[in-house]
């Protein structure tokens, strides 16, 4: 009966893990397709790439120590009270035009978030969760491999929208130089794209 019952227990598992891949799957030429045109697009303003390079003037001498005291004072405010660090990221004009590019995809983009050189927030259409994204493969995988980076996350079940979903992260470039200043990463509804 244990045989039984643990054999039942891995067909579940790897159909899971079957059903997981191939949905992913099934939505990687879409992601790309988006990714490639729609995203790089907006990502490419005039108010993206201005906003990216101002900010790296101001961070461009911060160190490593530095860094991770800003991203545990942003930790520190997700977690409530004043939040004033918070607070100036969202009501950059960046932010507002980030909030404009979701409502206007209706659905499709469930969080936009625009990284500088370092990995630091410059802005988003919603709180993230940290302020440095510069150890995570979104930001390694997209700025760190230069002008044309990218990286279309795995396709995952998100609880508190009850869809699925990827993050789909391309570099930004700077139009002048074609060198990679920065980074965005699109939370996308992959139901969306059907």
């Amino acid at each position: 009966m244990f045989r039984t019952f643990f054999a039942s227990l891995l067909a579940i598992a790897s159909l899971s893990l079957f059903s997981h891949t191939a949905l992913g799957n099934d939505y990687q030429a879409a992601l790309k397709d988006l990714a490639d045109g729609d995203i790089r697009s907006w990502a490419q303003s005039p108010a993206v790439v201005a906003a990216v390079k101002e900010q790296n003037k101001k961070s461009a001498d911060l160190q490593q120590g530095d860094i991770d005291k800003l991203d545990k004072d942003w930790r520190a405010e997700t977690k409530g009270g004043a939040t004033p660090m918070i607070d100036s990221v969202l009501a950059n004009d960046l932010s507002s035009y980030l909030k404009d590019v979701k409502d206007k995809s209706q659905g499709t983009y469930t969080e936009i978030f625009v990284m500088d050189m370092k990995g630091l927030n410059v802005g988003q259409s919603d709180v993230t969760s940290d302020y440095w994204q510069g150890d995570e493969a979104k930001w390694e995988k997209s700025y760190g491999a230069g002008p044309d980076g990218i990286l279309i996350d795995e396709v995952e079940f998100d609880d508190s929208s009850q869809t699925y979903q990827s993050q789909v992260s391309v570099s930004i470039v700077d139009p002048e130089t074609n060198v990679a200043i920065g980074a965005v990463t699109v939370g996308v509804n992959v139901e969306a794209l059907e």
